[in-house]
């Protein structure tokens, strides 16, 4: 898959309020489905888990099995990526302009 391919599922996946706040279940440690499921008791498992397949394809989770469970592991490198090419450039740029903000206020 290419690069600006996956960007584009990776940015889709956070586009939903739902799949942010899954991965943010997955923050501290792992789930399993269940575990995410009873997490979000509005949901049906179901959707839980359409929503977790949209996740995977994005590669922003790794989805193991252990026995009948399925353990949902985060991976947090494809938005370290995003972050390196779109955010911390921008942050860079948006400092010089503060510092420089700075210097003009203080002179």
């Amino acid at each position: 898959m290419s690069s600006k391919a996956q960007d584009d599922n990776v940015f889709k996946a956070l586009a939903h309020p739902r799949r942010r706040a899954l991965l943010d279940e997955l923050k501290d440690a792992p789930r399993t489905t269940g575990m995410l499921c009873d997490a979000f008791p509005d949901m049906d498992r179901c959707t839980v888990m359409l929503h977790l397949k949209v996740l995977e394809d994005a590669d922003l989770i790794v989805a193991r099995r252990e026995g009948r469970e399925r353990w949902n592991h985060l991976n947090a490198l494809p938005i370290k990526q995003i972050h390196e090419r779109w955010i911390s450039q921008y942050a860079t740029h948006a400092i010089s302009i503060l510092d420089r903000l700075k210097s003009d206020l203080e002179g």
